[in-house]
């Protein structure tokens, strides 16, 4: 019988689907799994074939609430505790669930934000293996991803500060990962039954040890510090092929059929300010005249006042839409970047928090589309400028289809199961179990 891994994922879409891709690389390679995740993707999951274990809660429904758009718009201050509250108790809750959901398994791939996940890796003496969508070990090469600010001046200019400044800007991570070291701290005493250790962050064990990493994005989109351990790894992005068989409806192809490909617009998962974000684009359009699709996801776009002009579609694969437009315009997520990239689309990012503006520099800096704009920062004017330079600047899409012609020689789910393979392995449990099976 194969080797049974454990993976847990807590966030949206764009962080549950590459570990549905993972999951179907590691069953083909002979491998059992199970999926922990919330509730809201239990549909998502099994459909692809893959055991699923619900880790509580409703991502979609948290993100969706009032508090949540009031604190990205009106005062972060003032109803970002309450948030925080509701956050750890949904990770609690997940860790309670993913200890039952790792018995008998022989390893426990998480993403960084279930890190609860190396204690039951501990407790139940098998190797946790942690996973981002974004650069996350500190590196002189460049800033944390979430810093926005400009490039620094050389000191006296001439004295390079860039790889100290580089390295103390991780701080900010660093303090980050507290949120999550708190419901972890008392996890692991009262579930686990582990004595307190010092805090190890996101990237080693209990006993200081370095895991393996892996950095599920493309080294052509983002490549590996030079600086970085041999622990972590950048295997490409975990790209999920489509297994829905979506097809453009018979109103979708008479749209396409009626003029010059459309331009996708789409903010993603999160659904701030919704009203704003639908009179910004009716006056881009306005001003641009060209023809969009929109997807509205959890976007919160209103469908009923968009004009002929505009497309809106309520759910599909981007990696079967995407073949029917011309360019893409959207938040940054990781997830929707490769995919944007990999269809060979000219982009333009309007990112919001976290790792998105990231995304949206390296996007530019690659010349695959116009400089990033934060959605607070949009105008219709900015918007309507980034669509005609889409559809007209041959140089965007000559860059797209570069990195698409390199990103496709990537295999990132294969990569990231031969890491997981010999971790496995090399564990020293394994070769525990290994002689003992010999022995009898």
């Amino acid at each position: 019988m194969g080797k049974r891994v454990a993976i847990a994922a807590i966030g949206t879409m764009g962080d549950v689907q590459p570990f549905v891709a993972l999951s179907v690389a590691l069953r083909k390679r002979g491998f059992s799994v199970v999926l922990s995740t919330t509730g809201d993707f239990e549909e998502f999951v099994t459909s692809h074939g893959i055991e699923f274990h619900n880790l509580g809660g409703d991502i979609q429904a948290f993100i969706r609430q009032s508090q949540f758009d009031n604190a990205m718009s009106k005062n972060l201050l003032l109803y970002a505790p309450k948030l925080l509250r509701d956050g750890q108790n949904i990770l609690k809750e997940a860790c309670r669930q993913l200890w039952a959901a790792t018995q008998g398994a022989d390893a426990v791939v998480f993403h960084q934000t279930t890190n609860f996940a190396i204690d039951i890796a501990e407790a139940l003496d098998i190797p946790a293996i942690m996973t981002a969508f974004q650069p996350i070990n500190p590196t002189g090469e460049f800033p944390y991803f979430g810093y926005d600010g400009p490039p620094l001046d050389p000191l006296f200019n001439r004295i390079s500060i860039d790889p100290l400044f580089n390295r103390l800007s991780y701080v900010v991570q660093a303090a980050q990962q507290s949120y999550y070291d708190f419901p972890r701290d008392r996890m692991r005493a009262k579930l686990l039954g582990l004595r307190s250790r010092k805090r190890s962050g996101f990237t080693k064990n209990a006993r200081g040890e370095r895991i393996p990493a892996l950095h599920a994005y493309s080294p052509t989109i983002s490549p590996r510090p030079g600086d970085w351990p041999e622990t972590t790894i950048v295997t490409g992005f975990w790209r999920l092929d489509d297994a829905t068989g979506w097809e453009p409806d018979e109103t979708f192809q008479k749209f396409l059929a009626a003029g010059e490909k459309p331009i996708y617009l789409g903010f993603g998962s999160m659904p701030w300010g919704a009203a704003r974000n639908t009179e910004i684009i009716l006056k881009a359009l306005q001003l641009w005249g060209g023809r969009v699709v929109i997807g509205r996801g959890w976007g919160g776009i209103r469908a009923e006042d968009l004009p002929a002009s505009v497309f809106s579609i309520a759910k599909a694969p981007h990696t079967k839409l995407f073949e029917h437009v011309k360019a893409v315009v959207h938040h940054g997520g990781a997830g929707t970047t490769h995919t944007g990239l990999y269809a060979g689309k000219p982009t333009f990012v309007v990112p919001q928090f976290f790792d998105q503006p990231y995304w949206g520099r390296r996007v530019f800096e690659l010349g695959c589309g116009p400089p990033p704009v934060r959605l607070r920062k949009l105008t219709p004017g900015i918007l309507a400028s980034a669509l005609d330079e889409l559809a007209t600047d041959k140089s965007y899409e000559l860059a797209a289809l570069d990195v698409r012609e390199k990103l496709m020689l990537e295999d990132g789910t294969g990569l990231a199961v031969d890491v997981i393979e010999e971790t496995i392995a090399e564990y020293p449990a394994s070769f525990y179990e290994e002689a003992m099976g010999a022995a009898s």
